[in-house]
């Protein structure tokens, strides 16, 4: 795996919009529980990416600090050499001094070629520098993001549990309508007003008829009253 490929990585996954794609799921919850499952693994992939890069990145720095550290010594090297030179020129054999003038010249060459290493590996650092910080910087987010997926799925998962038990409580008062007793009470109550009603009928019709009986029982003593009248007019 690349540095560039897992920079790129890392950036488009910190930048994933969670809501939207949580829109367009037909299963958010499947879909929240698969991107934590592939966050999970990228962050561990991309963890150890960034890590080589930035072992690298260390080696590098490493290798440009001995390289200073050695061009300062050769340079105390050359100089020591070239001291020695001068010092020898005055007070021995001119060869012994060109040896040491030539050994001074060794050790600025060594000092010029660990400078040319140093310089060269500055832009290389700098470079890898940037990267690591960006890979740092988009781990974090992705570890934020991490989160945030872990959280609206259980925020999700609560959601859902609650909605089924709601469901399961409007079933339940459902049923119980259904089987509500006071409906029966209620068709009981209405036939007991329809009989009681039936009875008061028949009350009704019971109280007439003695009623007609005794208008009737009425008019026979009228008819009586009459006869003897009759009778009594007769006889005078």
């Amino acid at each position: 795996m690349t540095k560039q490929t897992v920079l790129g990585r890392v950036t488009q996954l910190a930048r994933a919009n969670i809501h939207s794609l949580i829109d367009q799921a037909e299963d958010p919850q499947k879909m929240l529980d698969q991107l934590i499952r592939d966050y999970t693994d990228n962050i561990r992939e991309a963890e150890e990416a960034v890590a080589a890069t930035i072992g690298n990145l260390r080696l590098l720095e490493l290798d440009h600090e001995e390289d200073v550290e050695a061009a300062r010594e050769w340079g105390v090297k050359a100089l020591a050499a070239s001291r020695k030179a001068d010092e020898m020129r005055g007070t021995g054999p001119a060869a012994q001094a060109d040896a040491f003038d030539h050994l001074a010249k060794v050790a600025l060459q060594r000092q010029l070629q660990s400078e040319k290493e140093a310089k060269a590996a500055e832009p290389v650092i700098a470079t890898q520098t940037e990267v690591v910080d960006k890979l740092k910087a988009g781990l974090v987010r992705m570890k934020t993001k991490l989160t945030e997926l872990t959280s609206k799925r259980d925020e999700l998962v609560a959601r859902a549990t609650s909605a089924q038990a709601q469901n399961r409580m409007t079933d339940a008062v459902k049923d119980i309508d259904v089987l509500d007793p006071t409906s029966e009470l209620s068709r009981f109550e209405d036939k007991v007003r329809r009989e009681e009603a039936k009875a008061m009928g028949r009350q009704e019709l019971a109280a007439s008829s003695l009623d007609a009986q005794f208008e009737q029982l009425d008019s026979l003593g009228d008819d009586a009253e009459i006869e003897a009248r009759l009778a009594a007019m007769k006889a005078r």
